[in-house]
This record gives C-alpha cells, structure tokens and sequence, in this order.
C-alpha cells in the first residue's frame, strides 16, 4: 500500500501525471472515482466535438446548394450519432487506461481523501476502504463541477446539464440554454444545427463574458441568423415545469417575459472540486472561490501537496491541466521543472469558432502597451472561400515600439488548428516579421495568419493596408 506519488484525478491532468510518473520511473497510484479520463473523455472535451463536427457536417450537406450540391430529405439519426461519438470515448478512454498501466503507475477507482501530507484513503465503489501513503508527493486533479441554480435543479429530462446534454437521443424541439458561456454556446448550437429552436438567457451584457468582443459579435451574428433568441443582462428567475415543458421567467433589467421550451440547459459556470476530500484538516490553503492555490511548481503551502488543472485555478483548459500534470510529475520525481509558459492558448467550438492566445488589445492598452493591430478577413481567402466558411477574422496585436507580438485572436474555420503557430510564434518571444517573413503555403487558412501579420507592418498583399 505504499507508493512514491499518488495521483487524485484521472482527467486530463491527472492521468497525464501518472503516465509521466511512471515514464519517470515514480512508482504512482492514480485514483479516479468515475471514469479514467474524467469529464474531459467521459461527458465534455470529446463527446461534444464529436457532436458538432456531426451537427455541422450535416448543416454543410444541407445548405451546400450554392456549391451545385443538393440532397433531398436528409435524415439525421441522433441515436446513431451518439453510438458514434460513444465509440469515440470508449477507444479514447481505454487507450487511456492502457497507457497509464503500460507506463507502470496502477489504478484504483475509488473516492480519495487525503488524511496527511503523505497518506490518502481510498474508499471504492464497493464499500471498502483501504490507506495508501506517498512517500514523494500528492498530486490532486480533481477538476470541477456544475453549478447549479435554486429552483433550476437537474432533473436529467426536462432540466438538464451539459452532461445529459452530450448524450440525447434525439433532438428536443425547443430548447433554453440558461448562460450564454462556453458550454452553453458549443452544445446550443449543436442542437440548433439539428432542428431545435435554442434561446440563451446571459446574465452578462455580451455572450462568451471575458472574451474579445470583436469575435463574439461574428458568432452571435450568426446564432440569430440561425433564428436563437438571444437575451442579454437577463436572468431565469423561475421555472414551471407541467405537460412535459418548461416554462422559465426571464427577467431583463427588471422587465419579465416567460419562454416555453421542452428542454432547459443549466450551463452558467463551474466550482472546484475541493470539498470534502480532507484538504482543511491538511491545512492546504484555498481561495475565496475554493481554488487550491499553487506556486509555479504547482506545489501547494504543504511541500508533499500538489495541484493540477481546473481545481487549481482559471482558466478551466483541458491542455492547461496536462501540462500542470506534466509539471508536477517532473518536480516529484526531482526535475527542474516549473510554469514558464508565455501563452495559454484557448479555443472556444462554437459556428465559427474562437482561438486565443496571449493578450488582448485591450489589456494591452490596460497595461500601458501601445499596440499596433493586423487584420485580415476570412472573405479575402480563397481558401475560405472555396470551403465556403468566409465568417470571422484574423487579428494580431503587436507592440508598437518593436514589433513583438503579444497575442493573436481569431473567429472563423477551423480557429482551433490556426491558433498553434501563434502559440509557438508568442513563446519563442516572435516578432510580426518572423511571422510575416515565413512563406506559407498557398491556398490554405494557415496564409492569412501570414497576411494578418503582413498587415500589421502595412505589408499585406490580399487586404488593402492602412495608409
């Protein structure tokens, strides 16, 4: 029952750092209560891409008349779709499995509580607990959960969350998606794309609160050319629930309408998973919101306490908590390792999606920085266009005095992939002109990062630059 490390959490961060434990030859316990690969695998990250790269293949098919393509009566199989994307998991989770074990770190599924700086109990599914202790160090990777809303509890049928959500098998004909956050957006629009009529109540004054409002107004253009009713500063204040509907009362700026919808999703946001797992009478310190505070070597106030991803802090990324994993292993097992990391790149999967990295124009301007911004519009690409997704822009900031870059954002096809030249380029200490000078191929999205650069040295070839 004794190991050198002891993983809690078998998510994107956790299973991560038990394989890097064990690649680092730390003999590691990984404790997962659920499901290897946590919500990430299981109900979020991977469930919902597989739902809307369906949904939006099929809104493609549907609507690709002007490319000379017309399919008559089609027929989308949401059951079939979902054993589809549930094959997707159980490869994915398994593979998981497999390579924790083929690394040498042991699984245990069970609920953990930490008991000392060096001891953990387990109590497993079955009833039974048992003690471990970890000579070398605690890695805790819980995550997050739902929040939930007084008088909007989950019910799983006409109330539900983001993890009904992944797993319908059908398409519910109306449908109020009560936060108009990331969650909310990405399986709203899915389901919006097989039929369903969504309407979002945000308690913000912008959709996607905390993110560049030049790129959010592409994706709200076109959730309402969809037909969404969007409402703004608004707040679901009560919900009636008879004959199989939902009737919620929407209060905006003190001005109340009530909505009919056969489903309502609850996605307003995430609290750590910090409680009740014995890290108080540890004396591991905490935020106000419940975070675990870390230092850059992810080491808690307790030298033999770590901690990794969501419940460690903001922002809640899959891709963040990995590398936090990969931190933490290689501390325990004596590196020199530490978060050094310039850019945290993040990518939102909304219609047309949303990449970031480093700052924005303006916290740039917040920091005193003058800034000077490149531009070039999806419309100007021929490759955009011969994929008929011309929506959206790329923009780049970049110090004014010398032309480093300081982040890039970008709202159009296939934003996720395009944002990883940006990342490498921010955390090699680029400047616009290593980006602009690096010959891109052609036609490809990928030029019009180039071009974007281009523009912010008044170079650029395909938009016309400022005089």
């Amino acid at each position: 029952m004794e190991y050198e490390a002891i993983v809690i959490g078998g998510g994107p961060g956790g299973y991560v750092a038990a394989i890097r434990l064990g690649q680092l030859g730390v003999k590691t316990l990984c404790v997962e209560k659920e499901a290897m690969g946590g919500v990430c695998l299981n109900w979020g990250c991977i469930p919902s891409k597989a739902l809307i790269a369906a949904a939006n293949l099929a809104n493609k098919v549907r609507n690709a008349q002007h490319m000379g393509i017309t399919v008559k009566d089609l027929e989308v199989d949401v059951a079939k779709m979902q054993e589809w994307k549930e094959g997707i998991v159980h490869k994915l989770t398994s593979g998981v499995t497999s390579l924790v074990k083929g690394n040498g770190s042991d699984i245990a599924l069970g609920t953990a509580k930490i008991t000392g700086p060096n001891s953990v109990e387990v109590t497993t599914t079955d009833g039974k607990t048992d003690t471990y202790t970890a000579t070398k160090g605690i890695i805790v990777g819980t995550g997050t959960q739902m929040i939930t809303i007084p008088g909007f509890e989950p019910d799983g049928e006409t109330v539900i969350t983001a993890r009904e959500a992944v797993s319908l098998q059908s398409a519910p004909a109306s449908m109020i998606i009560i936060g108009g956050g990331v969650i909310g957006l990405e399986l709203g629009m899915v389901y919006q794309k097989l039929g369903t009529k969504i309407t979002v109540v945000e308690l913000m004054d912008q959709l996607l609160p905390g993110t560049d409002p030049d790129l959010v107004r592409v994706v709200q253009k076109r959730l309402k050319a969809d037909g969404a009713d969007i409402h703004l500063k608004s707040k679901a204040v009560k919900l009636d629930k008879s004959g199989g509907k939902a009737k919620v009362t929407i209060d905006t700026e003190g001005k109340e309408q009530v909505v009919e919808a056969e489903t309502v999703l609850v996605a307003v946001g995430f609290k750590p998973n910090s409680a009740a797992m014995g890290l108080d009478d540890v004396g591991v310190k905490l935020d106000q919101r419940g975070h675990i505070t870390i230092d850059e070597q992810m080491r808690t106030n307790i030298p033999t306490i770590f901690a990794i991803g969501d419940v460690a802090g903001m922002p809640y990324l899959a891709h963040k908590a990995s590398k936090e994993g990969e931190i933490a292993a290689e501390v325990i097992a004596g590196h020199k390792a530490a978060a050094d990391y310039r850019g945290m790149p993040a990518a939102i999967f909304t219609d047309p999606e949303i990449a970031t990295v480093g700052i924005t124009e303006t916290q740039a301007k917040a920091e005193g920085k003058k800034v000077t911004i490149g531009k070039f519009p999806f419309a100007a690409s021929g490759r955009a266009m011969a994929v008929s997704e011309t929506d959206g822009f790329i923009k780049v900031i970049i110090d004014e005095a010398d032309h480093q870059l300081l982040g890039v954002a970008i709202v159009g096809p296939e934003a996720s992939d395009l944002i990883a030249e940006s990342a490498l380029a921010l955390e090699m200490c680029a400047f616009a002109e290593d980006v602009a000078l690096t010959v891109h191929p052609h036609p490809t999205l990928g030029e019009g990062v180039m071009e974007a650069f281009k523009h912010a040295l008044g170079e650029a070839v395909h938009v016309m630059n400022r005089r």
